[in-house]
């Protein structure tokens, strides 16, 4: 009796991953309001049924796909580990932008970034739910890192300005893609190491500048 149990369970397991292959390519191509079930269920060659079965509704596997889509990104474990590393910490900073760039400059650009880029471009409620489950443990590790780089207590505020100055050239970089048009697009023709050389040099740049201002100020 066992084994007809796993071999339902492999095929059933085959049909999620089709079904999320197949939605994750049609949202990236058409964008999610775009994107019917039914095109779904036919580019995976499944019945309607069976995205309700595995994904509880159209919202669900959207939730899945996005999941999917931000899990290209560099992982809480990987990201925990390497923050927890004993390299110094503007070595772990510089490891971390050269992985963001080497995603971004991925060709071809798979679905999953696509999809992400979409989400962010026009957000939506799912982004919140995406934010909340997998974006928000990953930025409190980048604040610890960006705290041990500066020397400032990773609640105060600065920490978060310097976040958002760090890490948003890299998700241009991931959410706009090779074929945005502008100067994006010449970044695009430059080596990879060129340029994660350079954001992560722009970066200790101004963290440093950050971290003087914060030390003067306590000082008075």
């Amino acid at each position: 009796m066992s084994k007809p149990t796993r071999g339902l369970r492999s095929d059933g397991e085959a049909t999620k991953t089709r079904i999320l292959e197949a939605a994750g390519e049609l949202f990236a191509a058409t964008g999610y309001a775009e994107t019917s079930n039914k095109d779904i269920a036919a580019r995976a060659q499944v019945d309607l049924a069976s995205i309700n079965y595995h994904f509880g509704n159209r919202s669900g596997l959207y939730q899945a796909v996005l999941a999917a889509a931000y899990g290209q990104l560099p992982g809480v474990a990987n990201l925990r580990q390497l923050v927890g590393s004993e390299s110094p910490p503007e070595s772990k900073l510089r490891v971390l932008i050269e992985q963001l760039v080497a995603q971004a400059m991925q060709e071809p650009q798979a679905w999953q970034l696509r999809v992400f880029a979409r989400e962010v471009l026009a957000p939506s409620s799912h982004l919140l739910v995406l934010f909340q489950d997998e974006a928000l443990p990953k930025m409190l590790l980048v604040k610890q890192l960006l705290s041990d780089i500066t020397g400032i207590p990773a609640e105060d505020p600065a920490v978060t300005r310097c976040q958002v100055s760090v890490i948003t050239p890299c998700l241009m970089l991931l959410v706009g893609g090779r074929t945005f048009p502008g100067p994006l697009k010449e970044v695009f023709q430059m080596p990879s190491q060129a340029i994660a050389s350079h954001l992560y040099q722009f970066a200790m740049g101004g963290l440093g500048a950050i971290a003087r201002e914060y030390a003067k100020q306590e000082k008075t």
